[in-house]
């Protein structure tokens, strides 16, 4: 990169690694906040993965308009400040014997309605500080110290779920995202400032519906948002029910999940940084449908091991702690393997044939399909769990997830005949 680009993009990546990092945490201490402090059960974990994100379905759509219109650093920025200050609140409330699941809920919509606002301003900024060329090889830098975060934050929230509560883990999570606000706050870009202009109720509608037809008229975007939907379905029926399966189904402990997802998703770190070698090689489409395989076969790995909870009882140095850990590992580590080889690829291939002041308008038109079934199936794997059992849903959603490398079958031919586009205009 050059030098220039490479500075701002350098602390673009920091901030990003800073707030993965805190958001890693959430994502360990959250669930486990609900079921040993709150006592939740299947269904009640099913309610706080939808209220994290049935925010794409009710703000998913505007939030792409209302980014393009705004620069979108401060709209991260903004985004970043808002989640420290509500996650803060879980440990105060804790403190005083005031947390509840309706707060936790209520902290949850909040957090990602923020979160809607960051993802579409983050995934449409890239173009913004690096050129062209670079936007693979920055996608990849990206994806890479997520995953770092990935396998490092469950790992350290884990061990430090030892120590302290679940609640004062979350305090973690709000001081990344403050660290993450200070220094998006130092990168500058090249974004154009923003014009606003009378009628802006009027022309929010119909910039809406711009991103709503430039994706459903590009044969290759609206092939990518199908899998991508049908592929987010089936993994949060899958990971909704992962906690209650190491949890409860296998007894293993709140450290001993979180080091198995930040074990685990090493493999996340691995496709980043092999994808460029692996892309020089092959085309995106075929890239992408093999990681989408990948992911779902490796995500057959959590039901056999919950399959294992009864036939192989024991003491923890004997197999029947050993081997439903090591399936566990193997099914994260494959799974992330196969889904950020799949992330890369496909937001490159976006990024490069979106016109730029169409960028987060289509990425938010995306994400409102892809992020909008996650609620949908988080409380149906809440419904099913608790009546046909934890293991045969997670089957369900290995089937499922398996099947959604089929609507990329000759995507190679659209994204050959795919010239990046220019800017729409106003």
């Amino acid at each position: 990169m050059p030098e220039a680009s490479g500075g701002r993009f350098l602390r673009f990546w920091t901030a990003q690694t800073a707030s993965q990092l805190g958001q890693r945490f959430g994502m360990v201490a959250l669930p486990v906040v609900a079921i040993e402090t709150l006592d939740a059960g299947a269904a009640q974990v099913g309610y706080l993965t939808a209220a994290l994100t049935a925010c794409y379905l009710l703000v998913g759509l505007p939030a792409g308009a209302w980014v393009d219109r705004r620069p979108k650093r401060a709209t991260m920025i903004r985004a970043a400040v808002v989640r420290a200050v509500v996650l803060a609140g879980i440990p105060v409330l804790w403190a005083f014997d005031r947390l509840s699941l309706g707060w936790l809920y209520a902290v949850a919509v909040v957090v990602g309605v923020a979160s809607v606002f960051f993802d579409v301003a983050y995934q449409s900024y890239v173009p913004f500080i690096v050129p062209d060329r670079d936007i693979e090889r920055a996608n990849a830098r990206l994806e890479s110290s997520a995953q770092i975060s990935a396998a490092g934050g469950p790992a350290a929230a884990g061990l430090l779920l030892r120590a302290v509560s679940a609640p004062v883990v979350i305090a973690v999570d709000a001081l990344a995202y403050v660290v993450c606000a200070g220094l998006l706050a130092t990168v500058e870009d090249s974004e154009p400032p923003r014009e606003r202009k009378a009628g802006g109720e009027s022309r929010l509608a119909r910039e809406i519906l711009a991103g709503i037809r430039f994706v459903v008229g590009n044969p290759l975007l609206r092939r990518l948002c199908v899998a991508m939907g049908v592929s987010n379905f089936f993994a949060t029926l899958t990971m909704t029910l992962t906690p209650l399966l190491i949890l409860r189904t296998l007894g293993l402990g709140s450290t001993v999940m979180g080091v198995v997802l930040g074990v685990g998703t090493l493999g996340g770190l691995l496709a980043s940084l092999t994808l460029p070698k692996v892309r020089a090689r092959y085309e995106a489409g075929k890239v992408m449908a093999v990681g989408l395989v990948l992911a779902g076969a490796s995500m057959a790995a959590f039901p056999l091991a919950g399959s294992l909870a009864g036939s192989l009882a024991g003491s923890l140095d004997e197999s029947g702690f050993v081997l439903p850990v090591a399936l566990l590992v193997l099914g994260q580590f494959g799974m992330t393997w196969g889904a950020v080889t799949f992330n890369i690829a496909q937001v490159s291939v976006r990024q490069r044939v979106c016109p730029r002041d169409m960028l987060a308008r289509m990425t938010a038109t995306i994400r409102f399909v892809v992020w909008g079934s996650m609620p949908v199936a988080a409380v149906l794997a809440g419904w099913l769990g608790s009546r046909v059992g934890i293991v045969p849903c997670l089957w369900i959603g290995v089937v499922g997830a398996v099947l959604t490398a089929l609507p990329l079958v000759g995507a190679d031919r659209l994204i050959r005949s795919a010239a990046p586009a220019p800017d729409a205009g106003p």
